[in-house]
C-alpha cells in the first residue's frame, strides 16, 4: 500500500514538473513575441521615419514626394487595427517610387541623396526579416498551445492567441540590393 503510494505521488509530481515546464516554455514563446513584436514596430517605424525624411529633403521630385510622405504619414498615425493597411501601402509607394533603378541613381546623385538611399535600403531590408522573426515566434507559440495538454490545464493563463502579422512588406527591388563596393 505505501509504495503504490510513493509511485503515485512520484507519478503526480512528474506531471506537475512537466506540466510546468511547458507552461515555462509557453512563457517563454509568448515573451519572445512580444520582443519580436516590439523590434518589428520599431522597424516598421525606421522605414516610415526614412522615408518621410527622403520625402521632405528635396532630393525627389514633387510628386513622389508627395506619395512617399503622405503613405509614411499614413503608416506613422495609423490605430493598431488599421496599421497593416497603412504599412502595406507605404509598401506600394516605395515600390512605385523607386521602380526604376534609374530613379534610385538619380537620387543617389543629387547631394546627401547617397545616404538617405542607404539608409532606406536598409530599412525596408530589415522589416521583412522583423516580421518573419515575429511570425516565426507565433508559429511556434500557436503550435504549442494547440496541444490537448495545454487546453485543458489551461497553461497558457489569459493570455491572448497570438495573432502574426500579414502586411506587404516586399521592398523596391532597386532599394534592395546591396550596393556594390
Amino acid at each position: 500500500m505505501t509504495a503504490t503510494l510513493i509511485w503515485i505521488l512520484l507519478a503526480l509530481l512528474a506531471i506537475g514538473m512537466y506540466l510546468s515546464w511547458t507552461a515555462g516554455r509557453l512563457d517563454r514563446l509568448h515573451t519572445r513575441i512580444d520582443a519580436a513584436r516590439a523590434a518589428l514596430d520599431a522597424q516598421l517605424l525606421r522605414r516610415a521615419s526614412v522615408t518621410q525624411e527622403l520625402a521632405s529633403s528635396g532630393v525627389l521630385d514633387p510628386a513622389a514626394s508627395i506619395v512617399l510622405y503622405e503613405a509614411a504619414h499614413a503608416a506613422r498615425q495609423a490605430e493598431e487595427e488599421h496599421r497593416e493597411v497603412a504599412e502595406s501601402e507605404l509598401s506600394a509607394a516605395l515600390r512605385a517610387v523607386f521602380s526604376d533603378p534609374a530613379q534610385v541613381e538619380a537620387v543617389r546623385a543629387v547631394p546627401g541623396g547617397e545616404e538617405a538611399t542607404t539608409e532606406l535600403g536598409q530599412a525596408v531590408r530589415r522589416v521583412p526579416m522583423a516580421r518573419r522573426f515575429h511570425n516565426d515566434a507565433v508559429r511556434a507559440a500557436r503550435a504549442l498551445r494547440r496541444h490537448r495538454k495545454v487546453r485543458w490545464f489551461r497553461l497558457a493563463g489569459h493570455a491572448p492567441f497570438p495573432l502574426a502579422v500579414e502586411l506587404d512588406d516586399e521592398p523596391p527591388a532597386a532599394l534592395a540590393e546591396r550596393p556594390v563596393g
